[in-house]
């Protein structure tokens, strides 16, 4: 779901870094690796997927590197005011831009599909009913 003009909006929480994404994500979902529920403070981190091309970003970020599940990096992106985690990616570099749905104007557009890494998911995560759940990280992501 997006606005009238196929526009998702966010932030971080002080205001100072905003996005923008155009149209429907390639992805949505729940990620439980060890890395994001540090990085939420939370079971998971909620996330969706756009492509670079329909993604765009306003005010100064920080980034947090840390190895990825497919080797290189994982890049977040956060407020250096607030501190507030906002999306994944290396702009104008990355493909691809995850957007933590946290930080979403409207919570109502992140749509959740599947959940990956759920063998690491603790036991007090309670997933929806209706996801394509995927104990490690799939080949489509």
């Amino acid at each position: 779901m997006t606005d009238a003009a196929g526009i998702i909006t966010g932030g971080c929480l002080c205001g100072a870094l905003r996005y923008q994404a155009q149209g429907e994500p390639t992805y949505a979902g729940y990620c439980c690796c060890a890395d994001c529920r540090k990085a939420s403070g939370s079971g998971f981190i909620p996330f969706m997927g756009f492509a670079s091309a329909d993604f765009s970003v306003s005010g100064e970020t920080r980034q947090f590197r840390s190895p990825a599940a497919r080797g290189g990096e994982a890049v977040r992106n956060f407020c250096p005011v607030c501190g507030g985690l906002v999306f994944g990616g290396v702009v104008g570099e990355s493909e691809s831009h995850t957007i933590y749905a946290g930080s979403l104007d409207d919570p109502r557009w992140f749509k959740p599909t599947m959940a990956i890494f759920n063998s690491r998911r603790p036991a007090w995560v309670v997933l929806p009913e209706g996801l394509t759940v995927f104990e490690e990280m799939p080949g489509s992501v």
